[in-house]
This record gives C-alpha cells, structure tokens and sequence, in this order.
C-alpha cells in the first residue's frame, strides 16, 4: 500500500464549492481507498491506494466530486515520497519563524510551476519567492492577504496550484509517515 494526499484547491471559502470532510472521506472510501484522513476543513486528506499513480488519483477523485458532490475544483495529488521531496526541497523553510506565513504552492505536474513565475515581479522587498523543481515557496512576512504575490497565487496566476501554510505541510507530512494514516 501506498500513501498520498490529496489536496482540493478553492474549497470551503465562503459559500461556494463546499465539501463536508465527512462526505470527502466517504467519496475516498467510495473510490476504494483506505485509512482516508482529513486535516482541517479546507480539503486536505491522505491516503492509502494499493496501486495508481498520483495523477490517475488525482483524475479519479475529481471525477467522483463533480459526478457525486456536482461541484468541480482542481484536485491535486501527492504520493508521501513526492511530498517529503516538497518538503526538503523548501529552501525558505529555515528562515520562516511564522510557519503560517510561510505558503507552499503544490501543482499536480511540473508544467504547472512553468504559470507560477509569473508571480516573481510581485515578490515585494520583504518577501521571497522561489520556484523550485517539485513546488513553489512563498513568504509574506506581512501575510497573504497583504502581500501582491499572494494574491496572484491564490488568484489566476496560480490557478494551476493549491497552496498550504507550512504549518498545514508539517501536518501532512506526519500524516504521511504515519503507518495507519
């Protein structure tokens, strides 16, 4: 058995495309997946799969929302080894006393981060940005929502991507390197 997380982009934000975490774990239970947890109420589960790759997952759930929730949001998914791969790749990490200032961008394939640097000419002074092989790293000292960056991320530039705190990563993580996840 295999671990991943799924991570659902733009869900449980005011009042559309909600998705109850009761009804996103039944629909993984549905799809034949095991030990389905969720984290938060943003659309955040791991997994366990027998087989498949990250982006036939990725398809399958998006399918089964939009068939059984009526509802279509980008669904993205990680196998654990790609997202401890984000995780050591995050170059900002050590310098991010806020972990809830400090955002991952995840994209489903690598052509998706090609989108992302659009947003490097919004990076104010004291922010950074970086583009990395597997996922993009934003830290806006003074929060997302006052940052230009972050609203590029969380709006067109960044459609291709679902961002998470680094708070919200370390979460996952370990629940990823949990054996019954």
């Amino acid at each position: 058995m295999s671990t991943f997380l799924v991570l659902l982009r733009g869900v449980n934000v005011g009042k559309s495309n909600r998705v109850p975490m009761a009804a996103f774990r039944t629909l993984l239970g549905e799809l034949g997946y095991t030990n389905v947890v969720t984290l938060l109420n943003s659309g955040n589960a791991v997994f366990h799969a027998a087989k498949g790759t990250s982006a036939q997952h990725a398809a399958d759930i998006s399918t089964a929302i939009e068939s059984k929730l009526k509802i279509e949001v980008p669904v993205i998914v990680k196998s654990a080894n790609e997202l401890a791969a984000i995780v050591s790749e995050n170059a900002l990490a050590a310098g991010a006393q806020d972990h809830s200032r400090l955002f991952v961008a995840f994209v489903q394939d690598s052509k998706g981060l090609t989108g992302l640097a659009a947003i490097a000419p919004l990076v104010a002074p004291s922010e950074q940005f970086v583009v990395g092989k597997v996922a993009a790293y934003l830290h806006c000292v003074t929060g997302i929502l006052e940052s230009k960056a972050g609203k590029a991320l969380l709006g067109k530039a960044g459609k291709a991507a679902t961002s998470r705190n680094w708070a919200t990563v370390l979460k996952l993580k370990a629940l990823t390197s949990e054996p019954d996840a």
